[in-house]
């Protein structure tokens, strides 16, 4: 693999856009795990039995979205910003800022080749999760719930991608291109 040096433009927005998707990705957690609606409901019940008032399970779980709303809002927020930065990532190619690597060069090696089509893929991926969820938010009502279907399924594939990419970061740190990390924190290489 070639020798890539990263431009302040290229890190800030390489961890802007990996901010927001770890983010992206806690709240998503939260609302599955501890502010699941029926596990925040069933708490909300079990404290008002215990004080003698009673509340039906439909107004329990209402009472939980109501509670995890401030934190989804944060996931929304987060997606409008991440819709920026890949807009921004989109656009910098235009002005020979940031091109993309094409893995149909025919000079890259197999495991480049490889590597370029998965960030393709991901990019994808990505404009797929960010057009589903501007679509929940600003689209039709009608096509709301085909389209939180689609895109609940992001997270399968950011998990997934974020394994990759951090487990490739790392094997190609500790063997052919030592240093990457160092250079895509600091833009300095080691050398």
């Amino acid at each position: 693999m070639q020798y890539r040096p990263y431009t302040a433009l290229y890190r800030i927005l390489h961890w802007s856009i990996a901010i927001c998707m770890i983010l992206l990705l806690f709240t998503i957690f939260l609302r599955l795990t501890w502010l699941e609606k029926n596990h925040v409901a069933a708490i909300i019940q079990d404290f008002l039995g215990e004080k003698g008032v009673a509340l039906s399970q439909d107004d329990a779980i209402l009472l939980a979205k109501k509670i995890r709303k401030p934190m989804w809002q944060w996931h929304i927020y987060l997606g409008y910003a991440l819709t920026g930065l890949y807009s921004l990532r989109m656009l910098l190619p235009l002005f020979g800022k940031m091109p993309f690597s094409s893995p149909f060069n025919a000079q890259l090696d197999r495991q480049t080749k490889i590597q370029y089509s998965i960030y393709l893929i991901f990019y994808a991926l990505v404009a797929v999760s960010l057009t589903t969820g501007l679509l929940i938010e600003f689209g039709p009502k009608s096509i709301k719930a085909p389209m939180e279907e689609i895109h609940e399924l992001s997270i399968y594939y950011l998990v997934g991608y974020m394994i990759l990419h951090i487990g490739g970061v790392l094997l190609a740190d500790f063997t052919k291109s030592p240093g990457i990390i160092s250079r895509i924190i600091s833009g300095k290489s080691q050398k």
